[in-house]
């Protein structure tokens, strides 16, 4: 018979993330905070659907209204594209924004400042960086769902003249992880309900002029620039191209836009909550 005491003890395999970041900023539990948002809005799933409606009420309102009286305008490179095919994915981009961001702010300032949920889960094996990957992966998820329901919609419209079309679901998480990362380190700073208002001073003109509804070759030189540092443009333009499978050099740099703000979030994030709650 073997003896169990004399047999080799095999090495524990741990995940790059385990070897290189400090002990207890991250344990490779980040999928629990998704199973509770399940288990959450499994009982409020109306919620989830109200989200998905609001992009849709505007898609049909250029269709049948704004529509009938702008028929083309310029696209990618110059080339006519009727109206309603032009905003479409431009508010493919704004919902999957609006998902990441009212998740990550919203809800999650309740649940840093009031409910104290991170300060229970930081009292387990889970650390920051689970709590904030966790987070984005939901904001993901929830900008995703909006995603599908919008491509079905705008796909039985006709709105989607490329096969290129099919990648416009990566490009929307995309969006939701790169907003969902910066929102959690920039609602970290607010101390009270009072200060969201600064949130819709910064979203909603992002919102009206981040080539939504106009081309940019509309403004005037000096506030182009200015459209050109929004993060919601850079998904606008890479949603827009691949609608139409038209593509530039530039959509690379829209990528590379996103990408970066993705990492600073997740930086900014796990910073941001482990100085809150661990220091």
């Amino acid at each position: 018979m073997t003896d169990l005491r004399s047999a080799p003890i095999l090495p524990q395999r741990r995940g790059i993330l385990l070897r290189v970041l400090p002990a207890g900023m991250y344990s490779g539990r980040a999928s629990a905070l998704i199973e509770r948002a399940l288990t959450v809005y499994g009982r409020s799933w109306t919620i989830l659907v109200s989200g998905a409606l609001e992009p849709l009420f505007y898609l049909l309102a250029f269709q049948v209204g704004f529509g009938k009286l702008v028929t083309t305008v310029p696209g990618p490179d110059g080339q006519p594209m009727s109206y309603v095919a032009f905003v479409a994915p431009a508010l493919l981009a704004s919902s999957a924004m609006n998902g990441a961001v009212f998740e990550c702010t919203y809800n999650l300032f309740f649940k840093l400042r009031y409910a104290k949920t991170y300060d229970a889960m930081l009292a387990t094996p889970i650390g920051p960086l689970d709590v904030a990957l966790g987070e984005i992966a939901w904001a993901m998820m929830r900008g995703g769902l909006y995603s599908v329901a919008f491509l079905a919609v705008t796909g039985g419209m006709g709105l989607l003249t490329s096969w290129w079309a099919l990648l416009l679901l990566p490009a929307a998480l995309l969006v939701s992880f790169a907003f969902a990362a910066i929102s959690i380190t920039l609602v970290s700073f607010l101390k009270s309900t009072s200060q969201f208002d600064y949130i819709q001073l910064v979203l909603m003109p992002m919102f009206l002029f981040s080539t939504t509804f106009f081309p940019i070759t509309v403004y005037p030189e000096a506030l182009q620039w200015l459209v050109r540092c929004f993060p919601l443009y850079h998904g606008i333009e890479l949603m827009r191209g691949l609608a139409t499978g038209i593509f530039s050099w530039s959509m690379l740099g829209n990528l590379a836009y996103l990408l970066v703000l993705a990492a600073v979030g997740i930086w900014g994030a796990t910073r941001r909550i482990a100085k809150l709650l661990l220091t």
